[in-house]
């Protein structure tokens, strides 16, 4: 038994360093992963605007060439007004050029809805233009810095992670799986901790229960908290053979 509390140590101790080295990056990855969904949903909105943009002056051009075409087919039909032979074709020659009027009244109305727009959308578009420059420069800012601190702690870290299936690996599965339980179901995952002056995290222990965690001869689960209680003499020894 003496060696399985020694195992469960070293597990606890390995987890526990690497627990310590992800939070050397705190927030970061999530920060980054914010920041490249803000990015895209920026360049999202420029794209629109730019593509909103460029149509608005291609309809704007269209319609110019519609206006000066309907101001020639009005010259052509007043043109042909003057040489009509009865009432029924200067009937006919009136309302084609109250339509082509018409046409000039709806290209003209248009222009100016084109025209305002147009206005309007430069400042947006500098302003997103912008808003996704300062979020490119936030995320290669914020990917720099996790990048640091990965590049100085991921070689311990996968040496741990290459230890600590090692150790798995030697532990009998029962013992694994409440080891898991235990852990999963804690929020600083401590499952293992060691007894520090006849008590475990601050909780004072049973005088009978610190007898037994001495003696080390069997499993102890600390009725408050659930976990399992060990001497501190296999974090010591743990310490020693894996500190990297």
């Amino acid at each position: 038994m003496n060696e399985v509390l020694q195992k469960l140590a070293n597990l606890q101790y390995i987890d526990s360093r690497i627990d310590e080295l992800k939070q050397l990056r705190g927030d970061l990855p999530e920060e980054v992963l914010d920041l490249e969904t803000d990015i895209a949903r920026k360049e999202a909105k420029l794209n629109s605007l730019t593509e909103e943009k460029q149509n608005l002056q291609v309809e704007l051009d269209n319609l110019k060439l519609d206006l000066q075409g309907s101001k020639e087919k009005i010259e052509k039909y007043e043109d042909q007004q003057l040489s009509v032979r009865n009432n029924r074709e200067y009937d006919a020659l009136t309302k084609e050029i109250e339509a082509q009027k018409q046409v000039i009244e709806n290209a003209e109305s248009r222009i100016k809805e084109i025209e305002k727009r147009q206005e309007e959308i430069e400042p947006e578009l500098e302003v997103a233009e912008n808003e996704l420059e300062a979020a490119q420069k936030m995320h290669d800012e914020k990917s720099s810095s996790l990048d640091d601190v990965v590049k100085s702690t991921q070689e311990e870290e996968d040496k741990l992670l290459k230890k600590r299936k090692e150790v798995e690996e030697e532990i009998d599965d029962r013992y694994m799986r409440s080891y898991k339980r235990l852990r999963d179901g804690l929020n600083n995952g401590m499952a293992v901790v060691a007894m520090d002056r006849g008590a475990a995290l601050g909780m004072a222990l049973p005088p009978q229960t610190q007898v037994e965690v001495r003696r080390k001869n069997k499993i102890i689960i600390d009725e408050n908290s659930g976990r399992i209680v060990v001497d501190q003499s296999f974090f010591d020894k743990a310490k020693e053979e894996l500190s990297i």
